[in-house]
C-alpha cells in the first residue's frame, strides 16, 4: 500500500520556516510582550492623537509583499518606526475622547487565551467550554447589574456576547420585524416604524436600515435642555399617536443610558410603559454607562429594565476588557433563534437536536464567533466585583472634580449635569479686559470648536466633541485605565492656559 510522506518531507514544496512550532512561539512571544511592555511605558511620551497625514503608510511600506520570510525582529522594528506613529493612543491616560476603550492585564490575557485556542464556537458541540462558559458569564454579569430573572438563562432568558452594539441592535430589531411580521403579513414591513430620542447613537438608525426599515420611518423623538436631553414618554406618546393615524405600525424602541452625545439617560418606566400600550419592543443601549450600573448607587439608572425585551451594554469600553465585547440579554431567546437560525444538514449534531443546548450561531449574525468569554471570565476572577466597582467609581470620583474645577472657573460653562465619568463643557467668550459681553451661541460655537482643535493639536491630550441643542461642546470622558490625578490637572492646565490665550484675541 502506499502512504503519505513523512511530515518533515518537502513533499516537492520546499519549507523554508514552520507556521507554528512551539519553541519558537516561545521566543518571539516574549519579544513582542516585551515590546508591549515598552509601549506602555513609554505611552505618555507620544502624541494622544497621531499627527500624521493622510496616505503617510503607503509612502513607507513597499509595494509588494516580501517573498522570503522577515525576522521579527525586523517586523517590530517597522511596528516602532511606521505603525506606532499612526496610532491614536486609545490606551494613554491623556485620552479622553469618545468613550473609553480601556484594558486590564486581565482582559489582555484573556484574549491571549481566547487567540490562542482559536475555537469558533458556533454551535456547542464545536468546543462545549465556550458556550457553556458564555452561559455561565453572562448570568454572572446579569446578576451585578441585577437585571431581572427573566434576563438570565436561569430563569428562563439569556445572554450572547456580541461584537458591537450595532450588531446587538440589529438582532434585536430583527427578531422584533419578524415577530411583529406575522402579525401584519409580511407585506408590511414597508410600515414598521422605529423610535429614538435625537441623542441616540447611530447604531440603531444603522440596524434599522439593514433591518430593512425604511429611512422615512426612523422617528427621532426631540430632547431639550430642560429634562437635560432625556427622552419624555409625553413626546413619544405623540409621535406614536402620530404614526397610528397614520397607519404605519410602531416596532421598536431604544431608549439609552447614557448617550454619547452628553450622556443623558432614558427614563426607562415611562418610556416602557408607553410602548407596551402600543406593543413596541423595548431594547435599552447602555453601551458605555451600563458598567457604572454595577455600583449600588447608579444602580437606579436602569430602574424600569424590568418591563423592557433586551438590554446591552459594552465591556469593551468602560469594563477593563479589551474590544470586541458587546452583552446583550433578551427575555425571550425563542424569538431571537426563530428570526435568525439557519439548520444545514453540515451542521445537525445529537445535541443541537436535544434542544438541551446552547447554539450562539442562532443569536447572532455570522455564523463564527470568538471565544470572547474568556475574557470576560478572567476579568471578573482575576478582580473580583467589589474591585471591578473601585475601578469605576475612582473614575467618576476624578470626573467629578474635573467638574468642580469647571464650575470654578468663569471661561468655562458645564453644559448639562455630569451622570458618570464624562463631563461636557464648552468655553464662553467673554471679555475679561472691560465689562463682561454677551455673545451669541454662534460665537460660542466657534470658540469652543478653536479651543478643542488648539488642545488636541498639542498631542499632549485628546477630546472629542459633540453638539447638543445646538451648543457645540467638548466631551472629557475619563475612563483610560491608566489616568491618574495628575493627567486630570495636566488637561485642566492646558485648557485654562490655552482658553486664556484665546480670550486675549477677543479683548
Amino acid at each position: 500500500m502506499g502512504s503519505l510522506p513523512n511530515q518533515d518531507s518537502d513533499n516537492g514544496f520546499p519549507i523554508t520556516i514552520n507556521p507554528f512550532e512551539p519553541e519558537e512561539f516561545r521566543k518571539h512571544a516574549h519579544l513582542v510582550i516585551d515590546f508591549i511592555v515598552e509601549y506602555y511605558k513609554n505611552i505618555e511620551n507620544y502624541p494622544v492623537r497621531s499627527q500624521v497625514e493622510p496616505g503617510y503608510l503607503k509612502k513607507r511600506a513597499p509595494d509588494s509583499a516580501p517573498y522570503d520570510p522577515e525576522p521579527v525582529e525586523d517586523i517590530l522594528r517597522d511596528v516602532k518606526k511606521d505603525i506606532i506613529p499612526g496610532l491614536t493612543h486609545w490606551q494613554s491616560p491623556n485620552f479622553y475622547g469618545y468613550f473609553p476603550s480601556n484594558m486590564s492585564t486581565a482582559g489582555f490575557l484573556g484574549e491571549m487565551l481566547c487567540t490562542a485556542f482559536n475555537t469558533p464556537g458556533f454551535n456547542w458541540i464545536t468546543s462545549p467550554a465556550s458556550t457553556e462558559l458564555e452561559n455561565i458569564v453572562m448570568d454572572w454579569i446579569g446578576k451585578m447589574l441585577q437585571l431581572p430573572s427573566e434576563f438570565l438563562f436561569s430563569g428562563g432568558g439569556g445572554g450572547v456576547i456580541q461584537g458591537t452594539t450595532c450588531e446587538a441592535i440589529l438582532c434585536t430589531v430583527v427578531a422584533a420585524r419578524d415577530k411583529m411580521l406575522q402579525k401584519v403579513g409580511h407585506d408590511g414591513i414597508g410600515k414598521l416604524v422605529v423610535y429614538a430620542s435625537d441623542q441616540t447613537h447611530s447604531a440603531f438608525q444603522k440596524a434599522s436600515q439593514i433591518a430593512g426599515i425604511r429611512r422615512e420611518n426612523f422617528r427621532t423623538v426631540g430632547t431639550t435642555p430642560d429634562n437635560a436631553f432625556a427622552m419624555t414618554a409625553s413626546v413619544l406618546r405623540a409621535a406614536i399617536e402620530s404614526d397610528i393615524e397614520s397607519g404605519l405600525v410602531p416596532l421598536f424602541l431604544c431608549p439609552t443610558i447614557g448617550t454619547t452625545s452628553s450622556t443623558a439617560v432614558d427614563p426607562l418606566g415611562p418610556l416602557c410603559d408607553v410602548a407596551k400600550e402600543f406593543g413596541l419592543w423595548v431594547h435599552v443601549d447602555a453601551a458605555y454607562a451600563g458598567s457604572a450600573c454595577i455600583c449600588p448607587e447608579f444602580r437606579h439608572f436602569l430602574d424600569g429594565v424590568e418591563k423592557t425585551d433586551s438590554f446591552s451594554f459594552n465591556p469593551h469600553k468602560w469594563f477593563f476588557t479589551t474590544m470586541d465585547s458587546c452583552c446583550l440579554w433578551v427575555k425571550d431567546p425563542a424569538v431571537l433563534v426563530e428570526a435568525l437560525s439557519t439548520n444545514p444538514e453540515y451542521l445537525r449534531n445529537k445535541a443541537s437536536e436535544s434542544k438541551r443546548v446552547v447554539d450562539y450561531k442562532d443569536w447572532q449574525i455570522c455564523l463564527n464567533r470568538r471565544f470572547r468569554s474568556l475574557k470576560l471570565w478572567l476579568v471578573l476572577r482575576r478582580y473580583g466585583v467589589a474591585n471591578l466597582r473601585n475601578f469605576l467609581r475612582r473614575h467618576v470620583r476624578m470626573a467629578k472634580d474635573f467638574e468642580g474645577l469647571m464650575r470654578s472657573e468663569k471661561m468655562f460653562e458645564v453644559v448639562v449635569p455630569r451622570n458618570f465619568s464624562t463631563v461636557v463643557f464648552r468655553m464662553l467668550p467673554v471679555n475679561y479686559s472691560s465689562s463682561p459681553r454677551v455673545f451669541g451661541d454662534q460665537a460660542a460655537n466657534e470658540l469652543t470648536a478653536k479651543l478643542l482643535e488648539s488642545v488636541n493639536e498639542t498631542g499632549k491630550i485628546f477630546m472629542t466633541h459633540a453638539v447638543v441643542g445646538g451648543v457645540y461642546v467638548i466631551r472629557f470622558a475619563i475612563g483610560a485605565t491608566l489616568t491618574e490625578n495628575r493627567h486630570i490637572n495636566l488637561a485642566w492646565d492646558m485648557l485654562q492656559e490655552h482658553g486664556n490665550q484665546l480670550l486675549l484675541t477677543l479683548s
